[in-house]
């Protein structure tokens, strides 16, 4: 049923904080248990070495899931797919629990997977966001969604403490505390998109499409898989995303060995990290607005240049200051490629296309993101941290090249900011 254009930008405007509720409660509790990951792993494996292992499962569960959920969101809806990734990371958070106490490892990986897995659905949340916009309102819609994560990455470790205390007066042992607070968060969440995300933002994407018609193809229609990753705008998009995780992975994962080395306390490496979490969310709302008002080509640009910028910076002293401003510019520019890239890539596709080929993009994400962090020591072993930031900054001029040379090939009439497409 066709509903009027100010009817869909109030459904519009509801799904929007729908999501940006949903994203805060789900980060939440993902955070919480994330914070913790290290610490269980060490203490089930009973060897420090392998302590990053719960982690690296949990990307791998996000990375190989993703395009599953980008089938189950267009086969059920962007409602119904969401809602049950959901809830397997509800079983999941309560599997981990379980497996912290009976001790068993093994249980404990097959919750992180499942917990990686809500990730995967939950981070295709940003471009149900950004579908039920118009072009020129899309980036300004997906990075709102983008910082509520804020709330989750701030909220989740500090409910760390208390939750553990709570576990550990019922009994429990302490670190399974994080990891019952996450059932009832991400069960909520669940619940709450069942009930709220509302009308359907597939019937509203494809309405969009009928109202805002981009690169001539009728509403509704489902291009093959080689034609999508052909298309030049579709490629750029992916390798803008993937460039700018993998260039912020590959150093910030070192950046606490780099500072230890060099007799920092955990404090400072405390305040480094916190002003590079920082400067991944909280500048979001600024990245989609420039989006929107500038183009995706020039937002994507600062992205790149701030990421260059952040990784020479990284290796020029070993002073608290100078890199706490190279992580904040570190992850600053990544804001700025993810909320661009990410529109940029939604402009590419139509409604009945788009979650399977954006769940594949998630998966690349998700799969150079876990290869980054494992080869970040190794790399840092062999080349050193200053290198490591110059071949960083060399990683982010191909795709600037690409994007450069995208922008070239448009009409004059295609390079304003919604008709970047």
């Amino acid at each position: 049923m066709q509903t009027s254009e100010p009817q869909q930008a109030k459904d519009a405007a509801h799904i929007g904080r729908t999501l940006m509720v949903a994203q805060a409660l789900f980060t939440s509790g993902y955070f919480g248990a994330a914070t913790i990951g290290a610490l269980v792993g060490a203490a089930l494996a009973g060897d420090p070495a392998l302590a990053g292992v719960p982690t690296s499962v949990t990307l791998v569960g996000s990375a190989v899931s993703a395009p599953l959920w980008g089938v189950a969101l267009d086969r059920i809806g962007r409602r119904g797919g969401l809602s049950l990734g959901l809830l397997v990371g509800t079983v999941g958070a309560g599997i981990g629990a379980y497996g912290i106490a009976t001790g068993s490892l093994l249980i404990f990986l097959l919750g992180a997977l499942a917990i990686g897995s809500a990730r995967g659905a939950m981070d295709l949340g940003r471009y149900v966001a950004g579908e039920v916009q118009p072009p020129a309102r899309r980036a300004r819609a997906i990075s709102r969604v983008v910082v509520a994560s804020t709330v989750g990455a701030v909220l989740g470790p500090l409910l760390v403490g208390p939750t553990g205390r709570a576990a550990a007066n019922a009994g429990l042992p302490e670190l399974s505390g994080p990891y019952l607070l996450a059932v009832p968060l991400l069960l909520a969440t669940a619940v709450g998109l069942a009930l709220f995300l509302r009308p359907e933002p597939r019937q509203i994407a494809l309405a969009i499409d009928e109202q805002h018609p981009q690169l001539g193809r009728p509403s509704g229609m489902r291009r093959p898989w080689r034609e999508i990753l052909a298309a030049r705008g579709v490629l750029t998009a992916s390798w803008v995303m993937v460039t700018g995780q993998v260039v912020m992975v590959l150093l910030m994962v070192i950046t606490a060995l780099h500072m230890q080395e060099h007799d920092h306390s955990l404090s400072n490496v405390s305040l480094v990290i916190s002003s590079h979490t920082f400067g991944m969310f909280a500048f979001s709302v600024v990245s989609g607005w420039l989006t929107d008002r500038l183009g995706r080509g020039p937002t994507i640009l600062v992205g790149l240049v701030g990421l260059a910028a952040a990784c020479l910076v990284s290796g020029l002293s070993t002073e608290l200051v100078p890199l706490s401003l190279s992580l904040f510019l570190l992850g600053l520019g990544w804001n700025f490629c993810y909320v661009a890239g990410s529109t940029l890539l939604a402009d590419q596709l139509g409604a009945s296309e788009r979650a399977r080929v954006q769940g594949l993009n998630d998966a690349l994400i998700g799969s150079t993101s876990a290869l980054a962090s494992l080869g970040s020591g190794f790399v840092f072993a062999g080349i050193g941290y200053q290198t490591m930031g110059w071949l960083g900054a060399a990683l982010c001029l191909p795709p600037a090249l690409a994007v450069i040379g995208w922008r070239n090939r448009l009409a004059p009439d295609q390079t304003g900011a919604p008709g970047e497409a």
